[in-house]
């Protein structure tokens, strides 16, 4: 496992204390293990993991992905999922148009004006994470999973 590493549990607490902080959460319990790559990005895991000898293993991700450290922290889609049922703040209700236009890879526009990350959601779906920016909400769908217009 060159690529990735456990967090240990007060690295991992620091993560769910700012997840918690940022989303207005007031009691997030993961009963996961969280690994972190070189490059910042977090995957949950099951605890048994550590029961499976993985030394000799060429492994460069395990785990469901989580969200990415760029010095705050970027929810992936499914992180959003995991933590938007519980959030409070920092929420950002998209119609069902821009929905189109957010899964189709594009910006959006929003009243805010605050400068940080936001969970983007339409009814009961959470969507990803998007940096908000002067009005303007950056889009961080991968390629991979968008929609065409």
């Amino acid at each position: 496992m060159q690529n990735l590493r456990f967090l240990d549990k007060r690295d991992a607490r620091r993560i769910i204390e700012k997840i918690k902080g940022i989303y207005g959460i007031s009691s997030l319990d993961f009963d996961y293990d969280i690994l972190v790559s070189k490059k910042g990005r977090l995957f949950l895991i099951s605890k048994a993991i550590k029961k499976i000898d993985l030394s000799r293993l060429n492994i460069n991700s395990l785990g469901l992905y989580f969200g990415t450290l760029e010095g705050d922290l970027r929810l992936s889609i499914e992180g959003s999922q995991l933590v938007g049922k519980k959030a409070t703040k920092n929420i950002i209700e998209i119609s069902d148009e821009d929905v189109k236009k957010w899964m189709s890879g594009n910006d959006i526009y929003t009243s805010s004006t605050s400068n940080h990350f936001v969970i983007i959601k339409n009814k009961n779906d959470f969507l990803g994470s998007g940096k908000c920016s002067n009005g303007k909400i950056l889009n961080y769908v991968p390629k991979s999973r968008r929609t065409k217009m």
